[in-house]
């Protein structure tokens, strides 16, 4: 994970939006599906990076499924967001070939893969955030995004569920994982909050009624993830002295460019390749 090094780039980067409220409709229903299908997208990435890495065998299985169910989101909602572009732009090319200021992911599904302590808990953080976010899409007026979240909700709350009965095992299991899953809830923090803030696009998906506010999400995700933790005899972390902020309007953290390198380097190697 990044640490308060960033913060200062961050807060100056975000000082002034970089939007208007005059921005068109066509433009902002864009931002906000790419802001979900960018999530998506980035933390199949990550996970990808757990295989042949995670504790045992059948966890480099399980993994590999949360990052494909993940992937299969990100497919769906860039073509969405093409479609609705009206510019030409499929899937490969919303994935493969824009720059990392592009892109609308919080930055918490950005950063680099750790202690499989701290994986379970950026999982926990972010599938109790989807399955919220999923449940309440199912009736977008976006009749395409309805029919992803059908979908989606119902992977989101097995991911959820792998992460829940992790922490659990974790911290309610030797002194050990108990010290080493609390430092992983001390580290994903940070980067939690970003998760539950406004942004433009999202403000005028709820007003369209195509999208839901993620402030309105917060308290019913908070709520499941304290209840976890009281069962595993964690502690919820204290309020961080900074948090990320900035990446639904492509603010970054380091560790972003070097995931799209990785990411994007055969696509832009070969353009118009296919395979």
């Amino acid at each position: 994970m990044s640490t308060s090094a960033d913060a200062t780039h961050l807060d100056a980067a975000v000082a002034a939006p970089r939007h208007t409220p005059e921005t068109d409709a066509t433009t902002l229903h864009v931002r906000y599906l790419l802001s979900l299908g960018d999530d998506a997208l980035v933390y199949a990435q990550r996970l990808g990076e757990w295989l042949t890495h995670a504790p045992q065998i059948e966890e480099d299985m399980a993994l590999g499924n949360v990052g494909l169910d993940l992937l299969g989101q990100a497919r769906s909602l860039l073509t969405r967001a093409g479609e609705v572009e009206g510019g030409g732009r499929d899937e490969d090319a919303l994935a493969m070939l824009r720059d990392e200021r592009e892109f609308r992911n919080v930055q918490l599904v950005e950063q680099p893969r750790g202690d499989f302590a701290v994986e379970m808990a950026r999982m926990l953080w972010f599938a109790s955030y989807q399955c919220e976010l999923w449940s309440q899409l199912t009736s977008s007026a976006d009749e395409t995004l309805a029919g992803i979240a059908g979908k989606a909700v119902k992977e989101a709350v097995y991911h959820r569920d792998h992460a829940t009965q992790w922490v659990l095992r974790l911290g309610d299991g030797t002194e050990v994982s108990r010290e080493r899953m609390q430092a992983g809830l001390e580290a994903v923090h940070p980067y939690v909050a970003e998760l539950g803030e406004d942004h433009e696009a999202a403000r005028w998906a709820a007003e369209q009624g195509v999208g839901v506010l993620p402030s309105s999400l917060t308290d019913a995700v908070n709520a499941h993830v304290s209840a976890v933790l009281e069962q595993a005899t964690l502690t919820m972390p204290d309020a961080p002295r900074w948090h990320a902020r900035g990446g639904r309007e492509g603010v970054h953290s380091e560790a972003m460019g070097y995931l799209l390198a990785e990411m994007q380097h055969i696509a832009r190697s070969h353009p118009g390749a296919t395979w």
